[in-house]
């Protein structure tokens, strides 16, 4: 069963992409290639939040300084989605982890809730361990969640269901991965539903991984 979000998603995620990439760096001489500047350089992404881990300990932006941060929003409830997306995120950081230990250990996964009413801890620690065993599953309030998705440019919005409690989240479907001083740098790839090709494959979310990670 499908979001019937697809489209939105898409607009918005081409959209992020055209307000975030810049161009590569400009070069010294002939003789120098040219450097290239991460997609999100400079981009108003991210800031300090105080989130709720799947073991109900206190989690703050402060805690990840400098690590490296992959950051995911979703809701365990999703039925389509979210786990596939994770999956392949979590399958890219192992394959990263797997070629380069020493910069795979420098990056820290988080899923972060759109759907704090559902998402509990209890409710969040059985899903990321699905995924990975360092994925931080993030809650809170509906005021604290609010707060870390405007600043990371993330909407969302309740759509009804067949019961009170079978209600869906439309979410931008967007992976980021910030710099060890929470500074935005790139969009890691994901699945577009709308096409037959596989965006998000593992291999891909690796080779984006090896590309920003020092």
């Amino acid at each position: 069963m499908m979001n019937g979000l697809n489209i939105a998603r898409s607009l918005l995620r081409a959209s992020l992409m055209l307000v975030f990439c810049t161009a590569l760096a400009a070069c010294g001489g002939p003789a120098k290639a040219p450097e290239a500047q991460p997609p999100l350089a400079g981009a108003r992404i991210g800031g300090p939040f105080t989130l709720t881990d799947q073991d109900g300990r206190t989690v703050r932006d402060g805690d990840f300084a400098g690590k490296y941060r992959i950051v995911y929003f979703g809701y365990s409830y999703c039925p389509d989605i979210c786990p596939v997306d994770l999956q392949k995120l979590m399958r890219g950081l192992a394959q990263f982890e797997k070629a380069d230990p020493v910069r795979g250990a420098k990056v820290q996964p988080l899923f972060v809730t759109v759907d704090p009413a559902r998402d509990t801890p209890a409710a969040l620690k059985p899903f990321v361990a699905r995924y990975h065993p360092r994925l931080l599953g993030l809650t809170g309030t509906p005021e604290q969640i609010a707060a870390v998705a405007k600043d990371y440019a993330v909407v969302y919005n309740k759509v009804a269901g067949s019961a009170p409690d079978r209600y869906l989240m439309a979410h931008s479907q967007i992976a980021f991965l910030m710099d060890p001083d929470d500074k935005p740098l790139a969009m890691l790839p994901l699945d577009d539903p709308s096409t037959e090709g596989d965006e998000g494959a593992p291999a891909e979310v690796a080779a984006e991984l090896a590309k920003w990670v020092k």
